[in-house]
């Protein structure tokens, strides 16, 4: 149920940088560690933006899967379960090189012509 927190996180991130333009399309990368459900997500991002400039906004989610490497003999691996024991030596000193992402790297705002146009498109 974090992901009605996150999407709120989001629309207050994105509003702030929206300027009050309405946003059509904002995209996140969003890593596999962080346990993160991308549907439940967009679901609650659809809830918590009415009202906002990012209401019927369309939401992409760029998903990172998980890469570990471990310090010891430099395996890298993406792992299946959480596990942060290098399956090659048995180390544990495991960096982790990407999946824990959660950002908001882009959004697209109408432009003023865009607001004004009543037409159905």
């Amino acid at each position: 149920m974090h992901e009605l927190s996150l999407s709120s996180a989001v629309v207050a991130t994105v509003e702030k940088h929206a300027k009050g333009r309405k946003v059509s399309v904002v995209t996140l990368t969003l890593g596999t560690m962080r346990q993160v459900v991308p549907d439940s997500l967009a679901f609650y991002f659809d809830v918590v933006s009415r009202d906002t400039v990012c209401e019927g906004a369309r939401l992409e989610q760029n998903i990172v899967e998980a890469r570990l490497r471990c310090r010891d003999c430099d395996t890298h691996w993406r792992p299946e379960l959480p596990q942060f024991r290098c399956a090659a030596c048995g180390g544990a000193d495991i960096e982790v090189l990407a999946g824990t992402e959660f950002e908001v790297d882009s959004i697209e705002v109408e432009t003023e012509e865009e607001q004004a146009c009543t037409a159905p498109r």
